[in-house]
């Protein structure tokens, strides 16, 4: 019997080729894109899940209260005491490893030299807390000794090739900083860090080097430039240990105003889940997730939608059929049994070609997506699981209710030729197009707002000169500091370059934050923890950041150099002056500097537009730089990159020419926002193809339903234009409806999505109206053409066909 079924449903599909190409492309793409987003969520959900012991791993979160403020601000960068005094306090913590912030070295093998930008100083406990992978070398020991390297299985390959590296050294030198420069021994190589990962890196250093040249910062509460993550038992309770932790500052003399205090985060919670700043890598969006899942859901209810409209309209193309099988004996069970079999065919058929899709789109997905999807991910059981449901779900939802409404039709009724569609059928279909387009308006609108924050980001005024600015790295090289001056006099003396700066950080670039002290308005000195950066004389005009109040460094005052300090207009505000100009002639001390404040710079957005734009002090320190940033015209750009690396080879030999455009690094800020455009307005585009493929194949149904309407109404002197309006008027009527019905759910998402940008644009009415507008037009032109066939049809052939 259920073979008959599938062979029945089989020729059904064959003698109908249209209906069936409609169906099966719409439920296709339809599951390829959820697989597709499938893979994309699973992937993000399994980051750190790699490590054995992922669920008793936690690190500490630092959080500080700043003087008058509402609450305390969480970074997962802190100090370095704290990891030794939890390990001697609590018997629950079973291991600490910590390292240091993300560390920029040039590293030297014979003729091979680069500048290595993601390497950590790590404790030797390491591989005992996390589940990485040695290729060789004993995890016991390989960061033991002071000036051990372990690398990466990449890292090793670039510089000694297929040699074995145990026991080789590389020189890490010509360098300042947080690097320790001197003689580093490869003591183990280990697999690539997997890249799902919270962080990665391409070489672990042993921590006692660090300790070697800044022994005297493992001593000191206030000093912030490490990580620490920790293992407790099996079933141990953290809240328990939480409850222990104010005793622990106190004892330890760590926090004796209660401005700092510390929390712990599960490691599963840091890529997707974690709040606080300084994050020793990348992090994710959860809330971007709940995006994909819905629109995943949206596209698979699209099709299913497709499905029915289509399977109901051609309701009356099977009437015959049902009434003839119904009174030779067949029963609604056995029909029900038949048009289900029907519909399994046509979704299994689907789910077929929509893996052979994702096989195809794969490559195009990781490129987007910015990920590495392999071909196990595919073919995991959890991934075919998770399909295999939604092919299941997809099948039962889309063939039911035809089934139903076919196996329901009345033979005497058929027979006699009385059998017209229902009220009821018309309205369910009708409710469908109106659903599958109030879903695509949403993603229209959807992707307009996106598209337009993300235009937002890149084309803000953001308070510096961000464009024609070329910055050379020379990671803090000594060599280089102690000559800036004729760095700069050097660069200068091209045509092409405009003016230079040296500075530690730049727009976008690592700042560290400085313990500052400033006199408040009511006289007393008031401490505070701004960010820094350290600038030499030209910075502010060089960058085009405009003066609030007060002057910038000058030349012309020699105190400049020792005794004066520059803030932004937060900063200002953060110590109590309203107006900027009330801070100048202010007492200050910071890192043992004091003197007055003589300038207060206007707010620039030195941090990514996610964040509203936070205190700034901007000291003179050119010895401490790390970048010299050239203004250059970009007409001859690159006759001038040329100029200046043959200038950089003459005064550096011993560094690389290593150089970026300012605009283009601080954008790199936005990577995961560009990924998430991309992903949003392919997926919303594939949404809205699926969506008029449906309305295609509807509008085909339709003028074949009303064929001899049109031709009796041609005969009676209807124009084509007017039939062409007849046919199309019904499809875009429940656009518009779709419309109004789309809109304000589609408001309050986008704005929720808004919120996560501190500066972000105004969704206004005519977003709605636009995303309408191109819907109805959409609709036309794919029901025009249908229109206009059956308007162009000659009257006599459908009058005549019985």
């Amino acid at each position: 019997m259920i073979k008959n079924y599938f062979k029945i449903a089989w020729r059904n599909l064959h003698r109908n080729k249209g209906y069936a190409a409609i169906n099966i492309s719409g439920l296709a793409i339809g599951l390829a894109c959820c697989l597709l987003i499938v893979l994309y969520i699973r992937d993000e959900l399994s980051y750190d899940k790699y490590h054995a012991n992922k669920d008793r791993i936690y690190r500490v979160i630092h959080e500080w209260k700043e003087v008058g403020g509402a609450g305390y601000h969480g970074q997962v960068w802190g100090n370095a005491p704290v990891g030794t005094a939890l390990k001697s306090d609590f018997p629950e913590v079973e291991e600490v490893v910590q390292f240091s912030g993300q560390v920029s070295i040039l590293l030297k093998h014979g003729e091979k030299v680069f500048q290595e930008e993601r390497v950590f100083y790590m404790d030797s406990t390491a591989f005992d807390l996390f589940s990485w992978k040695l290729i060789a070398g004993d995890p016991k020991t390989a960061l033991k000794a002071p000036y051990s390297a372990v690398l990466t299985e990449s890292t090793a390959k670039k510089y000694f090739g297929d040699e074995n590296p145990i026991g080789k050294t590389l020189e890490g030198g010509a360098t300042g900083g947080r690097a320790a420069p001197g003689v580093y021994t490869v003591t183990a190589v280990m697999e690539d860090v997997p890249s799902n990962s919270h962080f990665t890196f391409d070489a672990l250093m042993s921590m006692t080097s660090f300790r070697q040249s800044w022994a005297e910062v493992f001593d000191e509460w206030g000093y912030v430039d490490f990580y620490t993550y920790f293992r407790v038992p099996e079933g141990s309770d953290i809240a328990h240990l939480t409850s222990k932790v104010p005793d622990f500052l106190d004892r330890h003399h760590a926090s004796d105003d209660g401005s700092y205090r510390i929390r712990f985060e599960p490691l599963l919670d840091a890529y997707l889940h974690s709040t606080a700043d300084r994050q020793p890598g990348a992090t994710g969006s959860v809330q971007n997730l709940y995006i994909f899942a819905i629109i995943g859901l949206f596209i698979l209810c699209i099709a299913c939608a497709n499905f029915m409209n289509l399977a109901t309209a051609r309701s009356l193309e099977r009437a015959k059929e049902v009434g003839v099988r119904k009174v030779v004996g067949a029963d609604r069970k056995s029909l029900i049994g038949q048009f289900m079999s029907e519909s399994l065919v046509m979704v299994l058929v689907a789910a077929f070609f929509a893996v052979g899709i994702v096989f195809a789109l794969l490559p195009l997905m990781e490129a987007f997506a910015g990920k590495r999807f392999a071909l196990a991910a595919v073919v995991d059981w959890q991934t075919l699981a998770i399909f295999s449901l939604a092919v299941g779900v997809t099948g039962m939802a889309a063939a039911s209710y035809p089934a139903l409404v076919l196996a329901g039709f009345k033979p005497i009724a058929v027979l006699k030729g009385a059998f017209r569609s229902t009220p009821k059928g018309a309205a369910l279909r009708k409710g469908m197009v109106v659903f599958q387009f109030g879903l695509s308006i949403a993603l229209i609108a959807g992707t307009f707002i996106v598209l337009s924050q993300l235009n937002h980001l890149q084309h803000r005024n953001l308070g510096f000169q961000q464009t024609q600015m070329l910055v050379i790295d020379f990671n803090y090289d000594d060599q280089v500091t102690a000559k800036l001056e004729a760095f700069k006099n050097r660069f200068l003396e091209e045509k092409e370059v405009v003016s230079v700066s040296a500075s530690r950080s730049v727009p976008g670039a690592y700042f560290p934050n400085a313990y500052t002290e400033v006199e408040s308005p009511e006289g007393t000195m008031t401490g505070l923890g701004p960010s820094l950066f350290e600038v030499d004389v030209d910075f502010i005009p060089h960058f085009g950041i405009e003066m609030a109040a007060g002057r910038p460094y000058s030349r012309d005052f020699p105190a400049d150099t020792a005794h004066s300090l520059v803030i932004n207009e937060a900063a200002a505000r953060l110590w109590g002056y309203a107006d900027p100009s009330a801070i100048i002639g202010k007492r200050f001390s910071q890192w043992g500097k004091e003197g007055q404040v003589i300038g207060v710079v206007k707010d620039f957005n030195y941090l990514s537009l996610h964040r509203k734009v936070e205190p700034l002090a901007l000291r003179f320190e050119p010895m401490s730089s790390r970048f010299l940033t050239l203004k250059v015209q970009t007409a001859t750009l690159p006759e001038t990159l040329v100029k200046l690396g043959n200038i950089w080879s003459e005064l550096a030999p011993h560094r690389p020419f290593l150089y970026s455009f300012l605009d283009e690094s601080f954008n790199r800020q936005y990577e995961a926002d560009f990924r998430f455009r991309r992903l949003f307005t392919v997926f919303s585009g594939l949404a809205l193809f699926i969506a008029c493929l449906g309305l295609l194949g509807l509008a085909t149904y339709t003028a074949q339903q009303r064929t001899k309407e049109i031709g009796i109404r041609k005969v009676l002197g209807a124009s084509v234009l007017g039939i062409i309006r007849l046919l199309s008027f019904d499809f875009v009527r429940l656009v518009f409806i779709a419309i109004i019905i789309a809109t304000p759910a589609a408001w309050w998402a986008m704005n929720n999505w808004l919120e996560n940008f501190a500066y972000h644009i105004e969704v206004h009415w005519w977003v709605f109206a636009s995303a309408g507008l191109a819907a109805v037009v959409i609709a036309l032109l794919t029901v025009s053409g249908q229109a206009i066939r059956a308007a162009m049809a000659n009257p006599v052939d459908s009058l005549r066909d019985e």
